[in-house]
């Protein structure tokens, strides 16, 4: 354990030499080449580790820096087209032009075991005790893409049977529907909730203690605990039928306390894995100090099943055919195998996936963010540091965007840590080919321009690779722009779309026109008219804070929830008209 402490402590001391960000940075320029600006993640990583042994103990790390050198790469090639990635390699890594064989990527998910194309039923089944995130998405996103790949019917189910550890939040029922036809596309086949679906839990319940393949255990979970260690049968387990009956009635009727008894499941006290002995199906429940938040429920029942036991059976009465789920529920297919095989039914087709770590993020649950929620962390499940559904999309991450991630990370039983800036890289080639772009000036010095010949209006184009969309049209009547302060301590600059300047004086400078055509190798600058921007906010997330600037803002006409690229910023979504929020990283102030 030391030793591993130490590697990690050493992996977050390391940065990668300007010969190693090279690399990194060739190499995806390289992959977007090959792929026509459509660089992956997982096959540069690929290559730098075949290539480079050593940065495997820094993997983490390299990561990161390839997701972000992935994005530019694809991002230009969307921009500025190929031939740009082809010069850059020429000038810097021309070996990394030869030919190579380039293998065919696998896409799409793996086939399904045992399907026929119209009789393929999924479901995804969450606990209703807040609206979906992002770690609910990976679920959604393959159970319903399946659905369509096999024209099959997909379920949307509430597992609300908890009314005390994870109780139900009353309006996530109506918010999570809205949020799955958002991702998905459509909406679900089926709604089920289980909380409306109790007397068939009952039903099945008693139905297995007539057979004698289950009994009611009046032993405390401490005794019990001794019997599944020694492998021991406890007293309750020899009932006769007539008296497991008896007491499940009794349960039935409100007497017993919570506590006192369980209806268990037969399966075989000397089973290897110890979860599996004699588990837990049906338990009372105080509804009355925890009534369930919906007012037709309430304290209507205190027998309420346990999730493997109800998921089990409605997954039957469903004619569920396929379950796909992460890899830590495996001891729950175990359990609820052997309770099919007591009913004589046949246990669906089975695949998991394995832990998805978002770097930062780290650990979240529903259950967590409720909390922070509630104690007045966040002001609600919308905050864009939160990483839930409505967090995300209200700044501007698409569903598109969010399908993609999910799919391209596919099934597997690996667990993988990621980067957000993987999420942001398929956001970005959803979102730029419709993005207008619009110029921010953070931190405005305000400069006179002075020159012979200078137009009374100044005109660029909505988006640099679409016509369609039309001109953007600044009146330059009172000669005066805004420039960022960064900008303004350079001297000589080329206003982008319009003229080379010279800066003389401070605080407020005078920009001298120098040429209205390009004429050498000054850094190219965004900037705005004062007749046509004003005053304007961008918000953007980092280390769980809001980050603010003010600035100018050009004028527009575009409706909140707009995305658009702001010049030499990023991608970012309209809040209010003067208002917005960065789509992906946080900005350097």
């Amino acid at each position: 354990m030391k030793g591993c402490e130490q590697e990690r402590a050493s992996d977050m001391d390391w940065t990668p030499d300007d010969e190693t960000a090279n690399l990194i940075r060739h190499v995806a320029i390289q992959n977007a080449i090959e792929y026509e600006g459509k660089a992956a993640i997982g096959s540069v990583i690929g290559r730098i580790m075949g290539m480079r042994t050593d940065l495997r103990q820094h993997g983490k790390i390299v990561t990161g820096l390839v997701a972000k050198e992935v994005n530019k790469a694809n991002s230009t090639a969307a921009a500025e087209g190929l031939d740009v990635l082809k010069e850059i390699l020429e000038k810097e890594a021309p070996h990394l032009l030869e030919k190579r064989e380039v293998k065919e990527r696998r896409t799409g998910l793996p086939d399904l075991k045992n399907a026929e194309k119209g009789k393929v039923v999924l479901r995804f089944a969450p606990n209703p005790n807040g609206p979906l995130s992002f770690g609910h998405a990976r679920g959604l996103v393959i159970n319903s893409t399946y659905r369509e790949m096999y024209d099959g019917e997909f379920i949307l189910r509430f597992d609300d049977t908890d009314t005390k550890v994870k109780p139900p939040m009353l309006d996530a029922y109506e918010r999570i529907q809205k949020e799955t036809a958002w991702l998905t596309g459509r909406k679900p086949d089926r709604v089920i909730i289980a909380s409306d679906r109790m007397e068939a839990y009952y039903e099945h319940a008693e139905l297995m203690l007539q057979n004698d393949h289950g009994y009611v255990c009046q032993c405390s979970a401490e005794v019990f605990k001794e019997h599944r260690i020694a492998k021991t049968n406890c007293p309750c387990r020899d009932q006769k039928t007539s008296e497991n009956l008896n007491l499940w009635s009794m349960m039935l009727q409100r007497q017993f306390k919570p506590g006192d008894v369980v209806v268990r499941v037969k399966t075989d006290m000397t089973l290897k894995n110890p979860a599996l002995r004699d588990w837990p199906a049906l338990r009372l429940q105080d509804t009355e100090s925890h009534p369930h938040p919906r007012p037709e429920v309430g304290s209507k029942y205190v027998v309420w099943p346990l999730l493997d036991f109800q998921s089990a059976v409605e997954d039957h009465l469903q004619g569920v055919t396929h379950i796909i789920r992460g890899k830590d529920l495996m001891d729950s297919t175990r359990k609820q195998t052997l309770l099919y095989e007591h009913f004589g039914w046949d246990y669906p087709e089975t695949m998991y996936w394995g832990r998805v770590k978002v770097h930062e993020w780290g650990g979240f649950s529903t259950s967590k963010m409720r909390n922070d929620i509630e104690s007045g962390r966040y002001p609600g499940w919308g905050d864009p540091r939160l990483p839930t559904l409505e967090g995300l999309s209200g700044r501007g991450i698409s569903n598109t965007a969010l399908r993609a991630f999910w799919l391209e990370l596919g099934i597997t039983q690996k667990d993988i840590s990621v980067p957000l800036s993987t999420l942001y890289a398929h956001n970005t080639k959803v979102v730029d080919a419709e993005a207008p772009r619009l110029s921010f000036i953070r931190h405005p010095v305000l400069c006179k321009v002075e020159g012979d010949e200078i137009p009374n209006s100044i005109s660029t184009p909505v988006h640099p690779n679409d016509e369609s969309m039309g001109m953007r049209t600044w009146e330059m009547i009172g000669r005066e722009i805004y420039i960022e302060n960064e900008d303004a301590q350079k001297g000589s600059l080329r206003l982008k779309e319009f003229a080379d300047i010279t800066l003389k004086g401070a605080p407020s400078p005078v920009a001298n026109i120098d040429s209205y055509e390009r004429s050498d190798k000054r850094p190219i600058v965004h900037w705005i008219t004062k007749e046509n921007s004003l005053e304007g906010t961008l918000l953007s997330t980092s280390n769980d804070e809001i980050q603010t600037v003010q600035g100018r803002i050009e004028k527009h006409n575009f409706a909140p929830g707009t995305i658009v690229q702001l010049e030499r910023i990023g991608y970012a979504c309209i809040k209010e008209n003067d208002s917005f929020i960065l789509c992906h990283e946080s900005f350097d102030e």
